[in-house]
């Protein structure tokens, strides 16, 4: 399998993570990247340099406000004096605010929801970078459907809980999202398969009032896992989207079989909408080993899921999200890789 792969994705090095009020280790940083590389070059495959696309891909996703503020907000961070060095909130507007504020606290609150996405100098051009990562896969793709080709693109940051206006949960730019919507507009059908451990809270914000891609996600039941306020089951589109978004929480702890059988439920969806591409958002931390606990996923259910995931036998871009425990993510990657394509 071709692989994508842009090495700018080190300019983002977060050194601040909050979690349940407390501050951790950051686990998304460069070495995740690194470990996943090492793997796919153990494995033999094809590493290829990503391409410039220009803003065009991302402004078709993002608000123009949102990307103004990805782009600027370090510096101008700085330049306001801010004591710590990476940009993180300490306010985001509730349910009963809604006015957009002028002052540059307020406005981090704003395009921000959760406090596990901070911002540093080198994040902008690391996520610029990793969307077109996922772009340039999905152009190896979709060159000549009738091929149905694939190619894993090794995006980091990763972009799955990312919305129009919203950074959160690692994520800035929504990689998945930018590149079904290139594909999309590029007169391709296109479909999304979620099977990160969290849900997709981003990417189902984005389309879901549209009828124009069809968004799945299978991941850890929400109720108490992150990101908490959506992934339910009743959440199935709105407007012209209604019936377009599938959501399959999966009891915490739940392993292979589990996992499998309910992936089942998202193929039968697939096949009646029929897409012309398939775009996977692949999450690695439904392993059992991950740190962020939810699933218990095996590195060998890793290769049961890819090639359950190939019988629908589709061209397919596997864009990477989440995975944080670097000493298996070579394993785990070659795992489902190799599943996918059979072996």
């Amino acid at each position: 399998m071709k692989v994508v792969f842009d090495p700018e994705h080190s300019r983002h090095h977060p050194k601040t993570y909050i979690k349940a009020g407390t501050f951790q280790e950051p686990q998304e940083i460069p070495a995740r990247a690194d470990a996943l590389l090492a793997g796919l070059r153990d494995a033999g495959h094809d590493i290829l340099e990503s391409r410039d696309f220009g803003s065009k891909p991302r402004a078709a996703i993002h608000t123009p406000g949102y990307l103004h503020f990805l782009e600027t907000i370090s510096d101008r961070w700085k330049n306001e004096g801010m004591e710590n060095a990476e940009v993180l909130p300490n306010i985001h507007p509730g349910r009963h605010m809604r006015s957009m504020p002028t002052g540059i606290v307020g406005e981090v609150g704003y395009y921000t929801t959760d406090m596990s996405a901070p911002i540093g100098e080198g994040t902008w051009v690391a996520s610029v970078a990793s969307s077109n990562v996922a772009l340039t896969a999905t152009e190896l793709v979709i060159d000549d459907l009738t091929a149905k080709k694939s190619a894993y693109a090794l995006c980091r940051p990763p972009g799955h809980h990312a919305y129009q206006d919203q950074a959160g949960g690692f994520c800035f730019l929504n990689n998945v999202a930018i590149a079904a919507q290139y594909a999309l507009n590029k007169s391709k059908r296109v479909a999304v398969l979620d099977v990160d451990v969290h849900h997709g809270n981003g990417t189902q914000g984005i389309f879901y009032d549209r009828d124009d891609v069809l968004t799945i996600s299978l991941h850890c039941d929400p109720t108490d896992y992150y990101p908490f306020f959506s992934g339910y089951a009743h959440e199935r589109g709105n407007a012209a989207g209604e019936g377009y978004n599938i959501n399959i929480p999966i009891k915490p702890e739940s392993g292979d079989d589990i996992y499998l059988g309910e992936l089942e439920k998202a193929k039968t969806a697939l096949k009646a909408y029929a897409p012309d591409v398939l775009f996977v958002a692949l999450g690695l931390d439904a392993f059992e080993g991950d740190p962020l606990i939810g699933l218990k996923v095996t590195t060998a259910g890793f290769s049961r899921i890819a090639n359950s995931i190939a019988e629908l036998d589709l061209p397919t871009v596997l864009v990477q999200e989440g995975g944080y425990n670097r000493d298996h993510l070579g394993a785990n990657i070659n795992s489902f890789i190799a599943g996918f394509e059979g072996r």
